[in-house]
């Protein structure tokens, strides 16, 4: 049972949070980040918030003021947060996207957004919008933070962070109660319900879809997450996922709030590691794929060593896993999808765990200490988001000592809907619901929500499958722009339709199983809306249909069916046999073929990410058929494909 205080102390927005903590430690560290050489600087609360209140003046004097909508093209760094916490000092929002967006989607992103100045981590996403920046008419200034030489060809005016900030440090020191007044009675101004960000879903793949997310989506989280995360002051966050991410976005305020330091690196196991060992972090946020890697990378590691000490590290990692579910039974956290007995899973959990403590034990001296020394040695809690994370991923975090935990949200929830309680972490489940919503799980037929005779949703019970819906204050403003497209994701009641279709346990825990939309979601966050890539790989003369797959997985995959005719006529022309069709399609020359058809039509030159490629592909020797794998209107029945070459998909993977 968590006992949830709402804190009453918390500020109305954002802005006003950073300048309480400021005020109230102003010696803590918040930001830590590398220099030319690579060593970490630090900058106090109170320093950090002088800089935003100094670059908040410059951008005044540069239109930006209640209202704007301003672009932050760029990864993490410590100006991301300086920028975005001016920005909402003056009643504007930002609208974030990284460093590896296609020019087409940013130049979409920013015109749709109505961003007049734009913020640009490096020369090369200036260049982005500059490939046609007829595309952007109404962006007059852009401002880099990093130095460039000449742009030539610009139409608009070029800027840098740091002459901004200057300018902004030279308003301040000539006037400082002028502008210090000035921009906290903006910061006063701001309401609740005021616009903080614009973040954009889907980029290049379907209609890009601007979700507005309020100071109160934000805000109404923090106030009830200290039973989730008992951070101290001084504690210190690493980030490594990607800012403008709705996850790590989050992290920044969650930092904020809890008066922590954010250290920047990167998800290069090689940097990341190092920088574990300099910041020694209490927390961390990461996506499955990192977690992975991290994981794959401590099992590289021991078996390149070899020998007793490779020997002794399976043995006691394999005791670990199994020691730790024993405990999970006797402690009774236990996923409850049906209903079971605690007296059975204590009997069968207690001797198992008695008889390997000492095991675990000695192999904390032995194994587990030296590996959690790899993560700094004070990490706290581990948690993964924005993607499925894999058992055997989590299983073993858990065997080496380290709480590795998962949540579980969307961008238009800013995000997390629920969390797994550190103090009650029950593996298979995305955890506790957050004290901010109301979940209900109701009866759908292909993503389409089941109704009764007064059109209310079916909802089912505990352990039975629906599709997820949530209300309450997380629950986006709305799509910038589009009241049809919100419409559509939000009822009458005020209930979000997430997508997902999944359950809630005995013990009111969700359990996500799947996706009633077709958004498909890595395992490292990003999302893709597969039917575009469908559309395009279906213009190739070779290709009838195709269905892109990889929920939850590294890379995307795709099943094709090959147009037949084109087939056998390429087969004739090439000297190969084609009596038998089946084996035609298994030859290298076919594969082939195929293969490369779906990279001249998947790749970055048709708009397409490096995430939304096809890395591997299978080749089906029959149609699609109405009633199996099509629907009466002839389209994609995804679950029924699935289902039908679930064999064939896991080879892919």
């Amino acid at each position: 049972m968590i006992h949830y205080t709402v804190d009453k102390t918390i500020p109305k927005n954002l802005p006003l949070l950073l300048k309480k903590r400021a005020e109230d430690y102003p010696e803590i560290n918040l930001q830590a980040y590398k220099d030319a050489s690579g060593t970490f600087v630090y900058s106090s609360y109170s320093k950090v918030y002088r800089e935003v209140i100094c670059f908040a003046a410059a951008l005044s004097e540069h239109g930006v003021k209640k209202g704007s909508n301003v672009a932050l093209i760029s990864d993490n760094r410590r100006e991301w947060l300086i920028t975005d916490m001016a920005i909402q000092s003056l009643g504007g929002a930002d609208v974030p996207r990284g460093c590896d967006s296609m020019g087409k989607e940013i130049r979409f992103i920013i015109d749709f957004a109505d961003c007049e100045i734009g913020f640009f981590e490096n020369v090369r996403q200036l260049e982005k919008v500059l490939e046609n920046a007829a595309e952007t008419p109404k962006l007059k200034k852009a401002v880099l933070f990093d130095r460039a030489d000449a742009i030539e060809n610009c139409p608009f005016q070029v800027l840098y962070f740091d002459d901004l900030l200057k300018e902004g440090e030279m308003l301040y020191a000539h006037d400082t109660a002028k502008w210090t007044a000035q921009i906290e009675a903006q910061m006063n101004d701001i309401g609740p319900e005021d616009t903080a960000t614009i973040i954009f879903t889907s980029g290049t793949t379907g209609t890009p879809k601007g979700v507005m997310l309020t100071h109160n989506n934000y805000i109404s989280q923090l106030a009830v997450l200290q039973p989730f995360l008992p951070a101290h002051p001084g504690d210190w966050w690493l980030s490594v996922l990607p800012v403008w991410h709705v996850f790590e976005r989050l992290i920044q305020y969650v930092a904020v709030y809890f008066t922590n330091g954010i250290a920047y690196s990167k998800p290069v196991p090689s940097i990341l590691l190092g920088d574990l060992a300099v910041i020694r972090p209490h927390w961390m946020c990461g996506v499955p794929r990192l977690w992975e890697a991290l994981a794959s990378g401590v099992h590289k590691a021991m078996k390149k060593t070899g020998g007793i000490k490779y020997k002794l590290f399976h043995f006691f990692v394999g005791v670990g896993d199994k020691y730790n579910n024993s405990k999970n039974l006797v402690r009774g956290f236990v996923c409850q999808i049906k209903k079971r007995s605690r007296f059975l899973d204590f009997c069968a959990g207690i001797i198992p765990m008695i008889f390997l403590w000492p095991l675990y034990k000695l192999g904390n001296a032995l194994v587990f200490k030296k590996i959690q020394a790899k993560f700094g040695g004070r990490l706290t809690i581990a948690i993964s988001g924005g993607g499925s994370l894999q058992r055997t991923t989590e299983n073993f975090y858990h065997s080496v000592g380290l709480n590795l935990l998962e949540g579980y949200g969307l961008t238009e929830t800013a995000p997390v809907i629920s969390f797994r309680y550190h103090k009650i972490p029950r593996p298979g489940c995305v955890g506790v619901i957050f004290p901010t919503f109301e979940v209900k799980v109701v009866k759908e037929e292909h993503g389409v929500i089941v109704t009764d005779a007064d059109g209310k949703p079916v909802e089912v019970g505990p352990g039975q499958k629906g599709l997820i819906l949530v209300k309450g204050s997380q629950v986006m403003k709305g799509y910038y722009k589009r009241p049809d497209l919100t419409e559509k994701a939000i009822d009458k009641d005020g209930f979000f339709n997430t997508g997902d279709i999944g359950l809630l346990t005995y013990d009111k825990e969700i359990k996500i199983t799947g996706r009633a939309k077709d958004t498909i979601v890595l395992s490292d966050g990003e999302n893709i809306e597969p039917a575009v890539i469908e559309n395009e790989l279906c213009t190739s003369p070779f290709i009838e249909s195709a269905i892109v797959l990889g929920q939850d997985q590294k890379i995307l995959a795709s099943l094709i069916v090959p147009s037949k005719e084109a087939v056998i006529q390429y087969a004739q022309e090439n000297g190969l046999d084609f009596t038998d069709y089946e084996k035609l399609l298994q030859t290298e020359q076919i594969k082939d073929l195929i293969y490369k058809e779906v990279n001249t039509k998947d790749n970055p030159a048709n708009g397409f990410r490096p995430c939304e490629r096809i890395a591997k592909i299978a080749l089906l020797p029959n149609s699609f058929k109405v009633g199996e794998e099509l629907s009466a209107k002839q389209e994609m029945m995804r679950f029924k494909i699935v289902e039908k070459y679930a064999a064939l998909i896991a080879t892919l993977f």
